[in-house]
């Protein structure tokens, strides 16, 4: 198309050229006539195409820069003509690599100091961190002599968290039941061991005030708390390239759009993508998820593309980064799931529970939790059957094995409401639901 518009304008200026040359040949007046008009409309072009690309105004409202997998992301554009020239059409190209996230859009007739606006809603369908922009301005002039191009280079980020799942209970081992010593650590969370007061200090919740040691001091007295003694958990989500199965290809799948119905009307409509990969990712976002909300302290340990340790902590802010680490973690690692654990082996204290989320299904797993056992560990193996997703091996005798051990063993097909899946068993023998 830029090459037919150049040779448009091409063919005008050798016209206006010809049309001059053979005025000062001939020195007619109307050979002289078309050679000035011809180069005036050379000259209107370019005025205009020039000014429909550098008086405009594009502005990018993005709702949130944090979604999450299944919800929708939401944006808003606004294109305002700033002069009195009307533009007839303009093309605004945005090259954001969020997936099926369709922005591009073409403005037709903008008037004059008008401005044009739509929105964009897409349902997220891969977590991941990506780039929104850059954007790129296309018009021209009324004959198209002239195309012109802008480049918007400021980008800005989204970070799509994996999909979560609400769990109702879970098991867990019952050698981990809080007793012993306090760990003597002080924290600024609440927890069920109080340790001292001190005097209030700004910014000290109200619930925290001892009222008997105020009254008997005359003034404001807080209490100090200490972390729960062998509350750790651990979620080890297993993200190294020995038993995940790749997604299936679904050719002729159209990608799901909203247009302009509210997103949250349409989250029904999305399913997992079926990968290993995608399930053990959403298994352990929805495991800590679970903790978390109960006030429990959760680390996270995974070798993927890169080594993640995120030491145990409590809170929303905890929660956020599990997320976030896990939504740009790729099953892409290179070091067995039993010798990531025994190399981080230091990380974990006696009474721990490590709650691993894996495809492995060769039964040497049944001898790694065994060792740990040993080590006074607490091991939860959540298995996500490659099986079911076409895979070559299956997850059913580890899981009969580890039963036969007496350890506690989840296992997830694909297609399995996670929700059902992961709250079902606590009432097996050897374990207590949370």
């Amino acid at each position: 198309m830029a090459a037919f518009l150049g040779q448009r304008r091409t063919v005008v200026f050798a016209l206006a050229l010809a049309a001059f040359i053979a005025g000062l040949v001939t020195g007619r007046d109307l050979l002289f006539t078309l050679a000035y008009l011809l180069g005036l409309l050379l000259i209107l072009s370019f005025a205009w195409a020039w000014i429909n690309l550098n008086s405009v105004h594009l502005s990018r409202l993005t709702r949130v820069r944090r979604t999450q997998v299944g919800r929708p992301l939401e944006e808003r554009f606004t294109v305002r003509n700033t002069t009195i020239v009307p533009k007839l059409w303009l093309e605004v190209r945005d090259y954001s690599n969020l997936p099926y996230h369709y922005s591009s859009h073409v403005v037709n007739n903008l008037g004059s100091r008008q401005s044009y606006s739509w929105r964009v809603t897409t349902i997220c369908q891969q977590r991941g961190r990506y780039q929104l922009g850059p954007i790129r301005l296309r018009t021209s002039d009324p004959f198209g002599l002239f195309p012109m191009e802008r480049d918007l280079t400021p980008t800005s980020n989204v970070v799509v968290f994996p999909m979560t799942f609400d769990i109702h209970q879970f098991a867990l081992p019952v050698g981990i039941l809080p007793g012993g010593d306090a760990l003597r650590r002080r924290t600024h969370y609440i927890t069920t061991n109080a340790s001292s007061v001190r005097d209030y200090e700004p910014g000290d919740s109200f619930n925290r005030i001892h009222w008997k040691s105020t009254a008997r001091r005359d003034r404001l007295v807080v209490k100090e708390f200490e972390l729960d003694p062998l509350a750790d958990i651990w979620i080890v989500p297993d993200m190294s390239v020995f038993g995940h199965v790749a997604p299936r290809k679904q050719a002729g799948k159209p990608p799901p759009t909203l247009g302009d119905v509210p997103g949250w009307l349409k989250m029904q409509e999305f399913r997992l993508p079926e990968s290993t990969e995608e399930y053990t990712v959403t298994i352990a976002a929805s495991v800590a998820q679970f903790f978390l909300r109960r006030d429990r302290a959760v680390g996270m340990l995974t070798y993927g593309q890169s080594n993640e340790i995120l030491q145990p902590d409590r809170g929303e802010r905890q929660f956020n980064r599990i997320l976030e680490t896990l939504a740009v973690m790729r099953a892409e690692g290179e070091v067995p799931l039993q010798d990531m654990l025994y190399a981080e082996t230091h990380l974990f204290p006696r009474g721990t529970t490590l709650i691993v989320v894996t495809p492995y299904g060769r039964e040497d797993w049944s001898i790694a939790v065994r060792q740990l056992s040993r080590r006074g560990l607490r091991v939860v193996t959540i298995l996500v059957n490659p099986a079911s997703f076409s895979g070559t091996r299956s997850t059913e005798s580890l899981y009969h094995l580890l039963r036969a051990a007496g350890q506690v063993v989840y296992t997830v097909n694909n297609g399995d409401d996670l929700t059902a899946a992961l709250s079902r068993g606590a009432t097996q023998p050897g374990y207590f639901a949370v």
